[in-house]
Order: structure tokens, then C-alpha cells, then sequence
């Protein structure tokens, strides 16, 4: 028989029968032993079957002066018109006197899962003869998405899903100069990468030679350095050694070279994404045409899931703290 009270009495284990011997036993780190499946692994499917059903968020801001590529990007990433309109057809896009920012939000659907897509882009950033506090804009927009999370936060019947608008990842788009960082892409990303995830790209990397980008990318990496700037992803945070090793890789490439093509074309009987020139077509998902798969897969493959966590546990907190105490303070 058994009893479910402890049997102190005895030091020795209980004779097992030979059919329960012959269970896998599963050490655990608290020291226990699981003698067969239990089933704990279930949650995992039941938190993909949530997740599924519920969906998520996911807002990115793509940062750069006119004509690199930033709305052709972004349909490339996601493979869908979903970028702003620039203009009506047949009619001339004037650049804005002053920094815009405009939204725009799609619900996307892939194998079942579906993403609340929201890109925010900024145009006349950098296009004025006197960029002075251009940034400015982007900064108030950026805080003001996390102050409308904190009010809905602090309430005291709060809704169970807090609609979330925060900037996730902001990718800042270099001109393809080949020489150093101007003291605007500098500026800009020192003070936004204080308060949100920037990724930096070298937009239109095939107007470089290989040896050009290779010299450009090492120039941009010595001045982040010079200058303490700390781009996506942070090394910071890197808690985990295997994170860290991922991530070491990924720092040794940023930025990177980029090309962003939305149409398709023929190639060897395969339709690519790509760009058509005189000498042939640039495949944009081919590694050694250009580095966008490495971006993409940074966005929204590999590390989706940590921008946003880095993003509500670093960036938004230190917000959070800096204005309970403004509202504190006598």
C-alpha cells in the first residue's frame, strides 16, 4: 500500500517494482527527480495557442533624409505594401519644412499569427540647410508613446490588454558617403539610442565597391566607439553567455549594408527580390549581395521578441521611475 505521509523513520528508498525501474528519471535542478512525464512542456503550446489567438505588437520607426530607401525597406522586410503613400500618382512629393511623423498600422497574418504592424516615418528629417534640434520631433513622439502606456498603466481599473504604441526598434539610415559619420548621424543617435533601440544601416550599400563598405563600416564602428554610442544590441544587457555570443556576432557586422528592392525578377528560373542594373540584377536576400537578411533576421527572426522586452524593462522603466519622481517631488 501507500501513504501520502513522509516516512522518516527509514533513510533507505522504498523498494521500487521492477516496471517503475525502468522509467527515465529526469533530474531536476532543485534536486528532485521525476520518475516518467508529466507534462509540463504543454505550457508552451498552450502560450503559443494564447498568443496565436490574441496576437501582438510590434512598431517600428525608420529614421533618414529623403530618397535611401526607407519605405522601399520596409516593404522589403515585410514583403507587403505596408510603408506610407508618398504622394498621389502624377504628382510631385515636396520635402516638409519641418519634421513629420507619420504612422501607419497593418494587421499581417503569416501560418496563423497575426501581428499588429505599425511604421512610423519621418520625413524631412535631415533636409533642411539648417538641421539644428531636428531630432527634437522624434524624441517628444517617442516619449509621448510612453507616456500614454504610463497613464494607462497607473489607472485603477486598467484594461487587461494595455494597447501598446511604444517605439520597439528604430532603424537610422546612413548616406552612403563612404567617408565618416556627420556630426547629425552622431547627435541623433547618441541621444535616441538613450531612450530607444537603434539599429543602424548603411542604405543603398550598392553604390559602394566591397572595399569601400568595408573601410565605411569600420569608420562608422570607430566612431561609435569614440563617441560611447551604444546602438542595438546593447552590450549592456547581454546577461546570458550564449546571448552574448550572438550577439558579439551581430555587433561585429552593424551596421549594415543594406539594399531594399519591392519588385521581383527572373533568376535562373527562381523569383528574387532584387534590383535590375546594366550589369545585373542585385539579389537583396542574397548574403553576398548585400547584408539584408542579416537585418532582417535581426528585426523580426531572432531578436523581435528582445527588442520589445528591452524596450518595456529598460527604456520605458527608466522613463517610468524619471516621471513618478517628477511627480513626487514637493
Amino acid at each position: 500500500g501507500s501513504s501520502l505521509e513522509p516516512q522518516e523513520h527509514s533513510m533507505e528508498p522504498p523498494a521500487m517494482p521492477e516496471e517503475e525501474m525502468s522509467l527515465t528519471t529526469v533530474p531536476s535542478p532543485g534536486g528532485h527527480q521525476l520518475f516518467g512525464y508529466v507534462g509540463i512542456e504543454a505550457v508552451l503550446d498552450q502560450m503559443k495557442i494564447k498568443t496565436m489567438k490574441t496576437g501582438f505588437e510590434f512598431n517600428i520607426m525608420v529614421v533618414g533624409q529623403s530618397g535611401l530607401g526607407k519605405s522601399t525597406m520596409v516593404n522589403t522586410l515585410f514583403k507587403s505594401k505596408v510603408s506610407r503613400k508618398a504622394s498621389q500618382p502624377g504628382q510631385e512629393e515636396r520635402i516638409p519644412k519641418t519634421v513629420q511623423l507619420q504612422s501607419v498600422t497593418h494587421v499581417i497574418e503569416e501560418k496563423g499569427v497575426k501581428m499588429k504592424l505599425t511604421v512610423t516615418d519621418t520625413p524631412g528629417f535631415g533636409d533642411q540647410i539648417n538641421n539644428e534640434n531636428c531630432w527634437d520631433p522624434i524624441i517628444k513622439y517617442i516619449n509621448e508613446q510612453y507616456e500614454r502606456y504610463l497613464r494607462e498603466e497607473i489607472l485603477i481599473t486598467r484594461k487587461r490588454k494595455i494597447p501598446d504604441t511604444r517605439v520597439h526598434g528604430c532603424v537610422y539610415f546612413i548616406p552612403p558617403t563612404g567617408h565618416w559619420l556627420r556630426p547629425l548621424d552622431l547627435e541623433f543617435m547618441r541621444r535616441l539610442s538613450k531612450i530607444v533601440n537603434v539599429v543602424p544601416v548603411i542604405a543603398k550599400a550598392d553604390t559602394l565597391t566591397l572595399e569601400e563598405r568595408a573601410e565605411f563600416k569600420q569608420r562608422i564602428q570607430e566612431d561609435l566607439k569614440t563617441h560611447a554610442i551604444s546602438v542595438y544590441p546593447q552590450e549592456d544587457f547581454d546577461q546570458d553567455p550564449d546571448d552574448r555570443a550572438v550577439n558579439d556576432r551581430i555587433r561585429e557586422k552593424i551596421p549594415f549594408a543594406v539594399v531594399g528592392a519591392d519588385q521581383e525578377h527572373q533568376v535562373n528560373g527562381k523569383r528574387v527580390l532584387g534590383r535590375k542594373t546594366k550589369w545585373g540584377i542585385i539579389e537583396v536576400e542574397n548574403p553576398a549581395h548585400c547584408e539584408f537578411p542579416l537585418l532582417r533576421d535581426l528585426l523580426i527572426r531572432s531578436h523581435l521578441q528582445d527588442l520589445k522586452d528591452i524596450t518595456h524593462n529598460v527604456h520605458y522603466e527608466s522613463y517610468r521611475v524619471r516621471r513618478l519622481n517628477e511627480s513626487n517631488r514637493p
